[in-house]
């Protein structure tokens, strides 16, 4: 009945879920598209979806304060977890490691809980300085990045004290780690993108863009990384020791409207684009500057995902659509 606010695959691609921004949150099977189950979801609005590592559990966050847990092997509610806060902006779970067993986080507001499996609480920190806009763990690290004003803060599941803070004067609101974890980057408040070598404490400022960076994907190999803020893709090279400092983005033109998804293969050299004008693209940066493929859609787009396989994208509209493209 509302605008989808979030899209997730279960790692295995059995499921895909999506929520809307009304509360409901609809689990279809990944291959045939039909609904399985239709959870409540958050009485007053969901904001966030993340699949346990496994794919059995589902957890949601929300505007009644609360994370939720679904077992979308049997279809039912397994917890109700007070999130700390009177929304619940993001919940994300770490993935399977050798460092211990997944670990979900959840933010709302300016409080970062960890959770079980089981849905225990392990650890609370509330020293955020404003509320808490994305969270990101470091890929194959029990390492969580969260968003906020004055930068990007570290936190450890099984450490009581603060792992740090990438520190700057302004608020961040995306974040996105390379695949070897190497670098870290913010889409900023006041429309520009940081980069952070996070072993360095060092980092780069881009600028120039039209609104707020929102949007921040990184190839597979981690060496360019695409941002929104706009109505084009900009593409950074960060491959040489200084990285992007001093170079020209690549530049992609086809949306007519600002960008709302951004989103490379995990496996392949392909990058998903999507915006405010209902067009999705389909791009291969490294062979040139016109899509390969395109689509147009009678609404905005306000989500848009790859499959596991990466044969399909799957596409969420604001007047609640989802479609299947392959």
């Amino acid at each position: 009945d509302d605008h989808v606010i979030d899209l997730a695959w279960s790692p295995d691609g059995r499921f895909l879920a999506a929520a809307s921004v009304s509360g409901p949150v609809a689990v279809y099977d990944g291959r045939s598209g039909q609904r399985q189950w239709l959870f409540k979801g958050h009485s007053l609005g969901t904001m966030s979806l993340g699949w346990q590592p496994n794919g059995r559990l589902l957890a949601s966050g929300g505007q009644d304060g609360k994370v939720r847990l679904w077992d979308v092997a049997e279809g039912r509610e397994t917890a109700v977890l007070d999130g700390g806060a009177a929304w619940v902006e993001k919940v994300a779970w770490s993935d399977l490691s050798k460092q211990g067993r997944p670990v979900l986080a959840s933010a709302a507001g300016r409080t970062l809980r960890f959770w079980s499996e089981s849905g225990d609480l392990l650890r609370e920190f509330n020293d955020a300085p404003s509320t808490l806009a994305d969270l990101a763990w470091k890929p194959g690290k029990r390492l969580l990045a969260a968003a906020a004003y004055g930068g990007a803060r570290l936190y450890h599941p099984d450490h009581e004290e603060m792992g740090g803070v990438l520190a700057w004067q302004g608020s961040s609101l995306a974040l996105a780690w390379s695949p070897n974890g190497q670098m870290l980057a913010t889409g900023d408040q006041d429309s520009t993108v940081h980069f952070w070598y996070v072993h360095e404490q060092r980092d780069l400022q881009m600028w120039g863009y039209q609104t707020k960076v929102r949007e921040l994907a990184w190839d597979r190999n981690g060496r360019y990384l695409a941002t929104g803020g706009g109505v084009d893709v900009t593409i950074w090279d960060c491959g040489g020791r200084k990285g992007p400092e001093g170079t020209r983005p690549q530049q992609l033109q086809r949306h007519e409207d600002f960008l709302t998804v951004l989103a490379y293969q995990r496996k392949g050299d392909r990058l998903l684009s999507a915006g405010q004008d209902g067009l999705v693209a389909v791009w291969e940066p490294a062979r040139g500057q016109r899509p390969l493929a395109s689509h147009s859609f009678p609404a905005a787009i306000s989500a848009a995902v790859w499959s596991p396989d990466e044969r399909q994208i799957v596409v969420g509209l604001e007047t609640g659509e989802l479609s299947f493209l392959s």
